[in-house]
């Protein structure tokens, strides 16, 4: 065995002791392909409102040059596995349905202390070389990275999934200076099923492996800025921020394991949506302050939680609507005006 082939298990072992469910290594240039396909998707506009994508999109489709130096990518996994039915609260309608990987902190503080604890231990077995930790927000395909390094494989809602994990888990990248064995791509296992593409509200894949971002419930209401399409609008239901639907239904989640971080669990729960739209801005930073739902601010948030109001059939919450009617942010105005209609047995 070489001494990069023991480092690689031990840095393995290291890994699973600071709490990551698994890890897998690819080089940077394990996937050509996605430069193709992200041009694609972007050709068709199926991106939406995040320019990001396109602005940086040579290093999004080359891992390679984002940091030419790099010869290994070091993809982790880390767990946030429910303990309940993520599906239950689309019945509660008069409250929030909260995505599950936002029910607790912030996975990017998480997830990025665990890879700098990481890559500092990394760097302490061998000197001379560097790294660079990268959580969700530098142009890095990770899901296309970490089906090239066998962590899991890009199912048919374009997400990732495991055989041994299930559905939910993050994903964290260390690229490397070091030359460390890479590990063999995982293959595709949705075989025929279907479940993933026939539960989606707003019919946002239009092939199986291909999202259109756009009427993705997640892309709305996280991404999307200004009023939704009013064609949308009511097959939001609940959601108020993203959607676990696709996730959910995924028969591998029978063999999803327990996540062990319970800071990703219990800050949020299902609030009442009457709740969530009294929220001023200081209401709305002190709420969800330390929780991913900070990023869209309190009038995406209320638009959301309008929409969901619409969407609730509870003639209580019309008061609530109209309240916010002449609402400063133009798309909360439009959202409580839509809300109020619907509640009103006008089709809005």
């Amino acid at each position: 065995m070489s001494a990069n082939e023991k480092l690689k298990g031990a840095l393995t072992a290291e890994a699973e002791a600071i709490g990551f469910a698994k890890m897998r290594i690819a080089r940077p240039d394990a996937v050509p392909e996605i430069a193709g396909r992200l041009q694609s998707f972007l050709r068709a506009g199926r991106h939406g409102q995040m320019g990001w994508m396109a602005e940086r999109s040579h290093w999004r489709g080359d891992p390679s040059a984002l940091w030419p130096e790099a010869r290994a990518v070091i993809m982790l996994a880390d767990l946030y596995t429910p303990d309940h039915d993520p599906m239950a609260v689309l019945e509660a309608r008069d409250r929030a349905a909260i995505s599950v990987y936002a029910q607790g902190r912030d996975y990017h503080d998480l997830v990025k202390k665990r890879l700098k604890r990481l890559g500092r231990w990394l760097l302490e077995q061998v000197r001379g070389h560097e790294i660079k930790v990268f959580v969700d927000t530098a142009p890095v395909m990770e899901k296309p990275l970490a089906q090239a390094a066998g962590l899991g494989w890009q199912g048919k809602h374009t997400n990732l999934l495991a055989r041994d994990l299930g559905s939910w888990f993050f994903l964290g990248a260390i690229f490397t200076t070091l030359d460390l064995p890479e590990d063999a791509p995982e293959g595709e296992h949705c075989g025929s099923c279907r479940a993933c593409l026939d539960i989606c509200p707003t019919d946002a894949f239009p092939a199986p492996f291909q999202l259109d971002a756009r009427r993705c419930i997640s892309y709305l209401t996280i991404e999307h800025k200004g009023p939704v399409d009013p064609e949308l609008r009511p097959l939001m239901g609940n959601r108020i921020y993203g959607c676990d639907d696709c996730l959910a239904v995924c028969p591998w989640n029978k063999f999803a394991r327990e996540g062990a971080e319970m800071r990703y669990r219990g800050l949020v729960g299902a609030p009442p949506l009457a709740e969530l739209a009294a929220l001023d801005d200081a209401g709305f930073r002190t709420r969800f302050s330390g929780s991913p739902i900070k990023r869209i601010g309190r009038d995406r948030l209320v638009r959301n939680v309008l929409y969901a109001i619409g969407n609730s059939g509870a003639p209580s919450l019309r008061p609530v609507a109209q309240a916010l009617t002449e609402d400063a942010d133009g798309a909360v105005a439009d959202a409580a005006r839509w809300a109020a209609m619907r509640l009103d047995g006008t089709r809005g």
